[in-house]
């Protein structure tokens, strides 16, 4: 899967806009056997249903001259939103010496947002990061992924 390497006692946050597992590896990187921390649920139903009824129209200043206004993507930012929380997990969490490496494990845009909201003290622990959803897998085939 990557080069990525998960030692022992090496944290993964396992996360995208929804959902996180804290995981701690309690193997090797070899045998890694992951023991789940914490699990973090954020709960962001579709945009469509967060959303007004429809766009709204502006006039552009001529006559009968109206333009679309292109809609807040709630969805989008109830993701963003989490990406912060999930970064002020980990702060609080490094502060307190809960772990000294961690990997992140997100999609690319998941991965982007959590990067953006990473305090220093975190960003130091930062061994590897993967671009790939695994929030949804049972932990024994994560485990497989991160030695294949």
């Amino acid at each position: 899967m990557s080069d990525v390497k998960v030692d022992y006692e090496t944290w993964m946050l396992i996360a995208d806009g929804e959902k996180a597992l804290f995981l701690k590896n309690l193997g090797d990187a070899e045998l890694p056997n992951f023991e789940v921390q914490r699990v973090e649920e954020h709960d962001n139903p579709s945009d469509r249903e967060q959303s007004a009824n429809r766009p709204g129209r502006l006039s552009d200043g001529g006559v009968n001259h109206r333009s679309a206004v292109e809609d807040t993507d709630f969805h989008q930012l109830e993701k963003e939103r989490f990406a912060a929380e999930l970064s002020d997990i980990l702060y609080k969490m490094a502060h307190k010496k809960r772990f000294e490496r961690i990997v992140l494990v997100a999609p690319a845009k998941t991965l982007g947002e959590l990067r953006d909201q990473l305090h220093k003290e975190v960003k130091d622990r930062v061994v590897g990061e993967i671009s790939k959803d695994l929030t949804n897998h049972p932990i024994d085939q994560i485990e497989k992924a991160m030695v294949a």
